[in-house]
């Protein structure tokens, strides 16, 4: 009482002024690959699950040095306090505070199924809080392949798509995905008694097959084990048994893309045999059911692929052993990142505890960015 009112100009600065509502039109847009949201206390992350090939991709994603702490079937998130130690930095001006952080992307083993990368993020607090902003989307790129296999010995193996239809020429191909290979005999001369097994199948940086690094794809007579790392690596079933398809999955070597980003040239070598159609566990074609943890033979009978766990007997005398060596492809290798500045949203949310199929991880509801709770997380 007695004092006198504030004047506008402080008001406005206090309140913020209010904006007319305004109907428009929602435009049309994919949905975000990265996302984030920023509160006063604390940074959520969230990266949507299907541009990783990898089942464990999680494993090497970080939010500074914070790994991912929860996550649903479509996303991973990383939810952190900023006063939690995750490297996060803190700048200011006349009138922001500005939290950052980067999103790492380092998959480890000895070859790269994608490429990694650092996202920069940033969230923007204005010193007066009124209003926020939400979403931040990166333009990911991979590389091109080119290969052409061709057979050296009585066996072929062949590059295809998807339908089945031969690739002549060069194919260009991003990181990760199928390629599809068919494996025969050149004029499919063999009895309607007899099947073709691939025993053995690996990479190579050199045509030398005794090499190094090598990247074994098909292993122990016949397991696909790459199948156990991701989906796209994978025996087919076919119209005939003396024919053999199979995928996999596009890879790089890793110690050499940390060397140079230049196209890095590959090679494939198969060990391809005959045997009876009844398979054994020393002639197969098992993969890998990520659902059951189990492996299931192709056409036959699933006990034969018991042996994939450990070590699978050989009735094939080794130097009578077929190896094909294929022609080189390439993989280019390119990166972009790119910067989000974000401006805080002025919630808070409370957590729910769930598990991402992984004992350390957790499963939650998307309940982030579709409504708001009173009790903040980790308060």
């Amino acid at each position: 009482m007695g004092a006198r009112p504030l004047p506008d100009v402080i008001k406005e600065m206090l309140l913020g002024a209010t904006a007319t509502p305004t109907v428009t039109e929602k435009p049309t847009t994919r949905e975000k690959i990265i996302e984030v949201l920023c509160h006063v206390d604390r940074m959520y992350v969230r990266i949507r699950r299907e541009i990783f090939k990898t089942r464990e991709a999680y494993k090497y994603l970080k939010l500074g040095s914070c790994p991912v702490n929860q996550g649903t079937k479509e996303h991973y998130y990383l939810l952190y306090l900023l006063k939690t130690d995750c490297d996060f930095t803190k700048q200011s001006n006349i009138n922001d505070v500005l939290i950052g952080n980067v999103l790492h992307y380092e998959p480890l083993g000895p070859v790269l199924r994608e490429l990694s990368f650092d996202v920069p993020l940033q969230c923007k607090y204005p010193r007066f809080f009124h209003s926020f902003k939400v979403g931040f989307h990166p333009k990911l790129q991979g590389g091109t392949l080119f290969k052409s296999l061709q057979s050296r010995t009585s066996f072929t193996l062949t590059p295809q798509d998807a339908s089945g239809n031969e690739i002549t020429g060069e194919k260009s191909y991003t990181l990760g995905q199928a390629m599809y290979f068919e494996a025969k005999r050149p004029d499919g001369t063999t009895s309607g008694d007899k099947r073709i097994f691939i025993n053995k199948c690996f990479m190579t940086a050199s045509l030398n097959p005794r090499s190094n690094p090598k990247y074994t794809v098909i292993d122990n007579q016949g397991c696909l084990i790459d199948g156990m790392m991701t989906d796209q690596s994978k025996f087919h079933d076919g119209p005939s048994k003396i024919i053999q398809k199979f995928s996999v999955g596009a890879i790089v070597f890793k110690d050499k893309a940390s060397i140079s980003l230049s196209p890095q040239q590959l090679y494939m070598h198969c060990d391809i045999s005959v045997g009876d159609v009844t398979p054994t566990q020393s002639s197969k074609a098992c993969n890998y059911d990520p659902e059951t943890k189990m492996w299931k033979e192709l056409y036959g009978d699933d006990s034969v692929c018991a042996c994939c766990e450990s070590t699978c007997s050989s009735a094939q005398p080794k130097a009578s052993r077929n190896i094909i060596s294929s022609h080189s492809w390439k993989v280019d290798l390119r990166s972009n990142d790119e910067h989000a500045e974000v401006e805080p949203q002025m919630k808070s949310m409370v957590a729910a505890s769930s598990s991402l199929g992984n004992p350390d991880m957790a499963w939650h509801e998307d309940i982030y960015w579709k409504r708001d709770h009173k009790n903040g997380l980790g308060r």
